[in-house]
């Protein structure tokens, strides 16, 4: 299982459905990301879209330079709880969105000419660094969903919309292409960018390489990422910036959830008190089976349950997995690697209620609950 660390723990500890977060194991992803910054010289920004939780704020900024953030909501959380470089990208910002952020951000990315021609001027009088977003047109992407350069992308400026731009302010650029990625995915992607945007390069004073690298997953080339980084500041005399989001978070959370019954219609099912649609929709849209401890795949142990979760969606269906032995009512499953893309994407479709949330430190078994969450949370939301 990659969430490791949880081998032993005993779901029973915990509140049902609960996310929980094992700090040793974040602490050793930040570490590496750590390394990475400091051999290569990128600044490495923890992208707040894939793992956000203000308990790991001051932690997360310890060991890099800073965030970054989808919107206003996400830049005030890394303002008030995470500290260092705030960097803010949205495919179009409000007048009342700059009017939150010029106090806050360091960074603003625009996400094409028009926007960067609307609130320039105020970002500059503000003090604030400027850049726009390119779309490289090269898509890496194996899913059409996440694929941000995908045919007529509304994500990225391409090369041909920048020909007799005014870019005056603009000191940087952004790109992204991966999801979940290797090195070999991002060095063609650098490729890419260098033959479509070889004449801005040498203008500029920084270059964000984007998210999706998988940099702590086991077999990542981080010799070759350190070097490629390098040798593209040297080259072009930029700072480069990485925002690793699901890096920050592999391996280090699991989702706690409860059999509540196990009728049949044609095979064993399993009724559970978490939920595909509500607490891990990418097993849905993306989609991905997300593993679960002690289990295998459809009739390769021997009793076989197709899961699903308490809401009236005919497809709110986990997937099909067995068992050594017949599942009980009561009895907690642990879903594998469920912290990156799972916390910041939960719902209350149907009322159901979030997963808790719980830190616990596999270095010292320490746990803590932080918080839980019922009806008011529900009905808040709604008016």
């Amino acid at each position: 299982m990659n969430s490791a660390s949880f081998q032993g723990f005993d779901p029973s500890r915990v509140p049902s459905p609960s996310f929980v977060i094992d700090v040793a194991a974040i602490e050793a992803n930040l570490a590496v990301l750590a390394d990475v910054q400091a051999r290569s010289g990128a600044k490495v920004l923890a992208a707040l879209k894939a793992f956000s939780l203000p308990a790991l704020g001051r932690l997360t900024t310890q060991y890099l330079s800073g965030t970054c953030s989808s919107g206003v909501h996400e830049a005030l959380l890394a303002h008030q709880h995470y500290g260092g470089e705030v960097h803010v990208f949205s495919a179009a910002f409000k007048d009342s969105d700059i009017d939150a952020l010029l106090p806050i951000a360091d960074h603003l990315v625009f996400n094409s000419v028009a926007q960067l021609h609307r609130f320039r001027e105020r970002a500059l009088a503000a003090g604030l660094t400027l850049g726009i977003r390119i779309n490289p047109e090269h898509s890496e992407g194996a899913v059409e969903l996440y694929d941000p350069c995908a045919p007529c992308s509304r994500l990225g400026i391409p090369a041909s919309e920048l020909d007799g731009a005014d870019l005056d302010g603009v000191t940087g650029i952004h790109f992204h292409t991966l999801c979940e990625q290797g090195f070999e995915h991002l060095s063609r992607t650098l490729d890419a960018v260098e033959a479509r945007f070889g004449e801005l390069l040498p203008t500029l004073e920084w270059v964000n390489f984007g998210g999706g690298h998988h940099i702590t997953a086991p077999g990542y080339d981080i010799e070759g990422l350190i070097g490629r980084v390098k040798a593209f500041s040297e080259r072009y005399g930029v700072q480069v910036y990485l925002e690793p989001g699901e890096a920050v978070a592999i391996r280090s959370g699991v989702l706690v959830a409860e059999v509540l019954d196990t009728p049949r219609n044609g095979i064993d099912l399993a009724i559970l008190d978490t939920s595909a649609t509500c607490h891990m929709p990418d097993t849905l849209e993306m989609p991905y089976r997300a593993d679960i401890f002690g289990a295998g795949e459809a009739s390769e142990k021997a009793h076989t349950y197709r899961l699903g979760g308490q809401t009236c969606l005919a497809g709110d269906v986990i997937g099909d997995y067995s068992f050594d032995a017949p599942l009980t009512i009561g009895q907690r499953v642990m879903f594998d690697d469920m912290a990156h893309y799972t916390l910041v994407k939960t719902n209350t479709f149907n009322g159901i209620p979030l997963p808790a949330l719980v830190l616990w430190d596999s270095r010292d078994d320490r746990l803590e609950v932080l918080r839980t969450f019922g009806f008011t949370d529900f009905a808040t939301r709604l008016g």
